[in-house]
């Protein structure tokens, strides 16, 4: 019979290797759109990806040695990761003044080619993937004090 702390500890490993399944999709998705379909990435997309390729490798290791006690290094990164994306998003949706330019000096992910499926912008989905990772993170820490 398994205890409700092996069976908290348990699903508390399943949100982890959910977190870093997030983290890897997002950095091979990164990957792929900057060395296969040869987009150069914005500055503020470099930032985020500042953020998530060591998300994806602490997350991993994380998973490796069962450390739930992951959250207290990985949410402050996914957290700043997350403001980025943000603040990114709200640029992209034109919330933020237009006199900003969405995507600085460097190359625009604004352009209809940078759509995934023909409709969601990648700022959307970095600042979505950058919430999953945070809100799984933050369920992680709370069974973790409870």
């Amino acid at each position: 019979m398994i205890d409700r702390s092996e069976q908290r500890d348990q699903s508390s490993l399943d949100l982890l290797l959910a977190a870093w399944i997030v983290a890897l999709l997002s950095t091979l998705g990164a990957l792929f759109i900057g060395e296969v379909m040869g987009q150069a990435p914005c500055n503020l997309c470099w930032f985020q990806r500042s953020f998530m390729f060591p998300l994806a490798v602490m997350l991993a290791v994380a998973c490796y040695i069962s450390d739930t006690g992951v959250w207290r290094y990985a949410l402050p990164v996914a957290a700043l990761g997350g403001l980025v994306a943000f603040y990114h998003s709200l640029l992209y949706a034109g919330v933020i003044p237009a006199g900003l330019e969405p995507c600085g000096d460097g190359p625009s992910c604004s352009s209809a080619n940078m759509l995934v499926f023909g409709r969601v912008p990648i700022p959307f989905l970095s600042f979505g993937a950058f919430a999953a990772i945070t809100v799984l993170l933050v369920v992680i820490r709370r069974r973790f004090v409870a």
